[in-house]
C-alpha cells in the first residue's frame, strides 16, 4: 500500500510539472491576445488624435498665411494709393505754382513795356546822361531776372507767322519779307517755360 501511494504522488507531481498543452495552452494564448488587443486599440486612438492635432495645426498655419498675404496686399495697395496721391499732389502743386507765376509775370510785362517805351523816347543827346543810364541799368536788371525765371521774348520780326505765338492785328506790304512773314512787332510777346504768357502783337506781310 505504501508503494502504491508513493507511485500516485509521483504521477501527480509529474502532471503538475509537465508543460501546458491542449486546452491549457489555448487558455494561456487567449489571455495574451486579450491583453494585446486593448494596447493595440489604444495605440490606434493615439495615432488618430495625433493626426487630428496635426491637421488642426496645419489649418491654423494656412489661415495665418492667408491673413498675412491679405495684410501684405492691403499694405501694397495703400502704398500705391499714397504714391499716386503724392504724385497727383505734386502735379497740382506745380500747376498752381505755374499759374501763380504766370499771373505775376503778366502783371510785370506792362512795366517792361513802359520801360522800353521810356528808353525809346530818350533823345539821342541825352542817352549818355545819368538818368538815362540809370533807367537802362534797371531795365537790364529786370530783364535778367525774368530770363532767370525762364521768361523769354518771342521772336517775331522776320519769322514766319505762327498762331501759337503770334497775334496778327494787321497786314502790310513789304519788299523785304515774303507773304506770311512777320514784318513788324507792335507788342512784344513772352513765354514762360515753353508756355505762352502773352502772344506777340504783329503785322504780317499780305
Amino acid at each position: 500500500m505504501a508503494e502504491e501511494k508513493d507511485k500516485l504522488q509521483e504521477e501527480n507531481m509529474a502532471e503538475e510539472a509537465a508543460p501546458e498543452t491542449g486546452e491549457n495552452k489555448e487558455a494561456a494564448d487567449s489571455g495574451t491576445t486579450e491583453a494585446a488587443e486593448p494596447a493595440k486599440a489604444e495605440s490606434k486612438d493615439d495615432n488618430k488624435k495625433e493626426k487630428k492635432k496635426k491637421e488642426k495645426a496645419d489649418k491654423k498655419q494656412e489661415a495665418l498665411k492667408e491673413k498675412i498675404e491679405e495684410l501684405e496686399d492691403r499694405v501694397k495697395r495703400q502704398m500705391a494709393e499714397f504714391e499716386n496721391f503724392r504724385k497727383r499732389t505734386e502735379k497740382e502743386k506745380t500747376a498752381m505754382f505755374e499759374t501763380g507765376a504766370k499771373s505775376v509775370i503778366e502783371k510785370i510785362l506792362p512795366v517792361v513795356d513802359n520801360f522800353e517805351r521810356g528808353l525809346a523816347a530818350v533823345p539821342e543827346n541825352e542817352k549818355d546822361g545819368g538818368f538815362a543810364q540809370g533807367m537802362e541799368m534797371i531795365y537790364k536788371q529786370l530783364m535778367t531776372e525774368l530770363e532767370n525765371m525762364d521768361v523769354k521774348p518771342i521772336p517775331a520780326v522776320g519769322e514766319e507767322f505762327n498762331p501759337d505765338f503770334h497775334n496778327a492785328v494787321m497786314q502790310v506790304e513789304s519788299e523785304e519779307y515774303e507773304s506770311g512773314v512777320v514784318a513788324q512787332e507792335l507788342q512784344k510777346g513772352y513765354t514762360y517755360r515753353d508756355s505762352v504768357v502773352r502772344h506777340s502783337m504783329v503785322a504780317v506781310v499780305s
